[in-house]
């Protein structure tokens, strides 16, 4: 059996790897540049490749295709590959084909690397052999060559999902479906809709699926589309309080680094999961007091002068802000900003009116904030540099208060990316008072 596959990053290389494992032979196709470490992976099994073109008639020389979830499926490629009725599949798919291991799959436009990395370490810590993969860290192909798992957590964009025939997850976490990616979709909700629950459209009633019970779009999709998983309906609105109630068990939540009423609701996502698979009450609390979250969401950077610094570089929407002004109990120096997305600032007012006494502005336009946010906050500054937008923030941050990086925009204005942006924001904290 031949295999082409277009792209060659994570998830290109892994299903290649994969592939020339299961004695396959395997073509790798990128339009780009192959990263240095993917190309001596390449090299060292012997896998052709090319990089910087598509050469169509050697991929068109496959029996199956599998293709990157960065490649849009209206591609001039892809379209010819459906005209000649190629199957082309995503890595996932790939992958799935070839483990019988316990599947939890997890998607949703906001929380989705929070809730797979809680649900791997609440897992792990209960002694279950497990990998985490996907959308967060290695491929999942390239976890079912390198480890003997019994059971694979992964984090699923729709852009993987679209890519799917077969793949089937034990237990699945819909968090919550918000406007994304529209671009993709034709600009048509209902088409990005869809697309979140075809993570479900293979389960059986041997499974379960775990799903925002709040969600507007979840609810009305749910109306006219029959599910056959066995459904655990989570309500997203939870309180401020030190503990949370799942189903039958009290978890204390006061030593968990997740904070704010967004995250109890992916915590208890996570923990059915968990116990949907058989993990005790008692590992599930040692894993919540001994989670750490990935970086550049809600992460605790600092304690300078008694303000606390918060690095949320990771909220690139709206929504995400919303999540973690909400989360806030001290008043907010509020820095933001960067390449707006057409961003509707309406659904955070309330919440900047209670909770911001200043907004740094960090970003080369930052017209839209001013225009928006003028009217009721007194203190605007504009910067251009993370290292301006702390010093900025640190004049007019007073005992008690928090300075929160959470932008609402894309970072390329300024930055490399959401990671860059919120490290030279921890590097400028922790430059703080340095000569």
């Amino acid at each position: 059996m031949k295999i082409s596959i277009l792209g060659a990053g994570e998830s290109g290389v892994g299903a290649a790897l994969l592939a020339r494992h299961l004695g396959f032979d395997v073509f790798v196709s990128d339009a780009g540049k192959i990263a240095e470490r993917y190309l001596f992976e390449l090299r060292d099994k012997g896998i052709p490749y090319e990089e910087s073109k598509h050469t169509w008639t050697s991929i068109f020389d496959a029996d199956e295709v599998v293709k990157s979830p960065g490649i849009p499926d209206n591609a001039p490629l892809l379209q010819e590959l459906q005209r000649l009725g190629k199957t082309v599949i995503s890595e996932i798919e790939f992958a799935s084909r070839f483990t019988t291991a316990v599947l939890i799959g997890i998607t949703g436009s906001n929380g989705k690397t929070t809730t797979s990395l809680l649900t791997y370490h609440l897992l792990k810590t209960a002694g279950f052999p497990v990998a985490l993969g996907g959308n967060v860290g290695f491929s999942f192909a390239r976890n079912i060559i390198e480890n003997k798992s019994g059971y694979h957590v992964l984090e699923l964009s729709s852009f993987q999902l679209d890519g799917i025939a077969s793949f089937r997850p034990h237990v699945a976490i819909l968090l919550n479906i918000t406007p994304d990616h529209l671009d993709r979709y034709e600009y048509k909700m209902e088409n990005y809709v869809r697309s979140k629950f075809r993570i479900a459209m293979n389960q059986t009633n041997e499974d379960v699926l775990i799903l925002n019970a709040d969600d507007l779009e979840i609810q009305n999709y749910r109306k006219n589309n029959p599910l056959a998983a066995r459904l655990i309906k989570v309500p997203a609105h939870f309180e401020n309080t030190p503990s949370l109630t799942v189903s039958d068990a009290v978890f204390d939540m006061a030593n968990c680094v997740l904070k704010g009423p967004h995250n109890k609701f992916n915590a208890t996502c996570a923990i059915h999961a968990a116990k949907a698979v058989g993990v005790k009450n008692e590992m599930i609390q040692l894993g919540l007091n001994t989670f750490v979250n990935a970086p550049h969401r809600l992460e605790k950077v600092a304690t300078v002068n008694e303000v606390e610094y918060i690095n949320d570089s990771k909220a690139t929407n709206v929504d995400s802000v919303f999540y973690a002004l909400q989360a806030m109990e001290k008043p907010v120096v509020w820095i933001a900003g960067g390449t707006d997305k057409g961003n509707d600032y309406s659904p955070i007012m309330s919440l900047v009116g209670q909770k911001v006494k200043a907004l740094i502005c960090l970003g080369v336009d930052n017209g839209k904030l001013l225009k928006t946010f003028s009217p009721f906050l007194k203190i605007i500054e504009e910067t251009k540099s993370a290292k301006e937008a702390v010093e900025q923030a640190s004049i007019f941050a007073e005992k008690g208060d928090v300075v929160l990086l959470s932008p609402a925009c894309a970072s390329f204005d300024l930055f490399k990316n959401y990671e860059d942006r919120g490290d030279q924001f921890k590097a400028a904290v922790r430059g703080l008072g340095k000569a």
